[in-house]
């Protein structure tokens, strides 16, 4: 039997892109993974875009919130398999000490919470792509069993990737 492995997506805000991997991890990763997001200086509330593409997809996003990554950090929490950094910002940014030794990767997508106006749907849309390529070539690694050096390896190959052509 696998094991479940517990993933974080951080990004600075807490209101896109780690939102939007934690809701694809979540449906996607059947048993295998329990999907989480936070940020280094949350915004406080998901975007209302993220929510809305979510919700045309067919994802839940009840219990979706921003939050700090601090809930994850230190004594007592939630241990922590794999750590994913997908923003720039928040990769070069001092981390807490997180409990275990999770490994970490950088899956660095445009912020498209950035964008206002007539290309915010399409640059959420192609923020969500983006990560859902990512995590299905993450669901396609043979975990289990693997050591560190070659999982640190794949994920990190994950994050440098070119996206797969959108069929949107």
């Amino acid at each position: 039997m696998s094991r479940t492995w517990n993933v974080l997506f951080l990004c600075t805000g807490n209101s896109a892109r780690s939102i939007l991997a934690e809701a694809i991890l979540n449906r996607e990763g059947g048993d295998r993974f329990r999907a989480f997001s936070a940020g280094s200086f949350p915004k406080g509330q998901v975007h209302l875009a993220a929510l809305g593409l979510l919700r045309e997809l067919g994802y839940p996003v009840q219990g979706l919130r921003s939050k700090s990554w601090d809930e994850f950090a230190g004594e007592g929490v939630l241990e922590i398999d794999l750590i994913v950094t997908v923003c720039d910002n928040a990769a070069g940014e001092p981390c807490p000490i997180w409990p275990g030794r999770p490994l970490t990767a950088h899956w660095g997508v445009e912020d498209p919470a950035d964008v206002e106006g007539e290309g915010q749907r399409a640059a959420f849309q192609a923020a969500y792509e983006a990560l859902k390529h990512r995590i299905e070539r993450l669901l396609a690694l043979p975990l289990d069993g693997a050591d560190a050096a070659a999982l640190s390896g794949w994920l990190r190959e994950i994050g440098q990737a070119q996206e797969a052509p959108s069929d949107a």
